[in-house]
């Protein structure tokens, strides 16, 4: 089973209409008080793992905004990561990135301290939308970080939003292939949704705010499938692209339900601990966070047993987001169940769903209704 260590920077320049992530902005930070605490709640997972810890295979910060971290703060992390665990020799160490934070001594900093997939979040090639979306980068700031990037990093992918207000199939067409010319082996590509409690979605209920209609959202997925097939970066998840063998290893470790440690303020977790699947969860205000991994060396909100059934439908559902889909002979191996061929037969024939042997997999109309999908299989 994979293992993976997630580590969440929550902090932010700016917080993003759009975002509902657990991101902040504070005008100052004790960093290195911070990268304390992470250690903290670091020691103590490893502890819970006990002695036969697993080999640690991915490594991925996120946030907020890890490329305001110094670099000196990442390698503190990673040195205190490989004394506590095993580290595979071809370890993939990815970093977020904003290019507003984009600075070529820092960059030099990280892949130093062992970085080395960077993911950078363009969001958007114009000016104008960057403005929409409360960027503080404009599309040329974007490009030299990009650049700068790929002169620094083995690995670089690059994040996109689309399904914009007043976004045309043309215009998408034109910037993902723009997008998709600068070369990098991984993409990430999202639809803008409107999220509860971020300013977009007052916006959006006051009539303010329109994004694309459900016929033009799914012309514009059809077309981010058929030019990323073309360029050689398909799908391999329902919003990642990648050149084969480019795939994300770490994200592959949450969609094959594999084993990850979430570290930091609100940072999510599943980690076997005494034979059983628990679900992890921190405190999701920084401040609290810090406070109570100071007291506790540790700041669960939650830290629950995952019963079997819930472990065998959150596996589903994962595994179903992949291209690959999901081999029914092993998933019945580990939770003694499977769908059964009178719920999978109609899927099959309404589209939804191909199987060829073992293999179920969702075609691409599935995996835009994918919920609905796994409801009908477990329901």
């Amino acid at each position: 089973m994979s293992f993976g260590i997630y580590v969440h920077w929550p902090f932010c320049a700016a917080k993003c209409p759009y975002c509902d992530f657990n991101s902040h902005v504070r005008t100052a930070i004790d960093e290195d008080g911070w990268v304390d605490a992470i250690a903290r709640e670091l020691d103590w997972t490893a502890q819970a793992q006990g002695d036969d810890r697993p080999l640690v295979e991915t490594i991925f910060f996120g946030g907020g905004t890890p490329s305001l971290m110094q670099g000196r703060s990442t390698a503190r992390i990673l040195d205190k990561i490989a004394r506590l665990w095993r580290m595979a020799n071809d370890v993939e160490i990815t970093l977020e990135a904003n290019p507003a934070s984009a600075d070529a001594a820092r960059f030099a900093d990280y892949r130093a301290a062992g970085v080395n997939r960077l993911s950078l979040g363009m969001q958007a090639l114009n000016d104008a939308d960057l403005k929409f979306l409360g960027r503080l980068h404009n599309a040329a700031e974007a490009r030299a970080a990009l650049d700068l990037a790929m002169a620094n990093f083995e690995r670089v992918s690059l994040d996109l939003i689309y399904a914009r207000p007043g976004q045309s199939d043309a215009q998408w067409r034109e910037e993902l292939k723009k997008a998709l010319a600068f070369g990098t082996d991984h993409l990430s590509l999202y639809q803008l949704t409107i999220e509860p409690e971020t300013p977009f979605a007052l916006l959006h209920k006051n009539g303010q705010l329109r994004i694309p209609d459900d016929d033009l959202a799914a012309g514009l997925y059809e077309t981010t499938q058929e030019l990323t097939e073309a360029a050689g970066r398909p799908a391999y998840e329902i919003s990642n692209h990648a050149c084969p063998g480019s795939e994300s290893r770490h994200n592959l470790i949450y969609w094959r339900y594999g084993d990850y440690a979430g570290v930091g303020p609100g940072a999510h977790g599943r980690l076997m601990l005494n034979g059983k699947r628990v679900a992890t969860s921190t405190i999701r205000l920084p401040e609290r966070w810090r406070d109570t991994v100071a007291k506790d060396d540790k700041a669960f909100a939650d830290f629950t047993p995952v019963a079997d059934a819930d472990a065998a439908r959150e596996h589903l559902l994962m595994n179903l987001r992949l291209r690959e889909g999901i081999n029914l002979a092993d998933y019945q191996a580990r939770w003694g169940q499977r769908p059964s061929p009178e719920k999978i037969g109609p899927l099959i024939e309404q589209g939804m769903l191909r199987q060829d042997g073992d293999i179920l997999s969702a075609t691409p109309q599935g995996r835009l209704i994918l919920n609905a999908v796994i409801a009908a299989l477990l329901n």
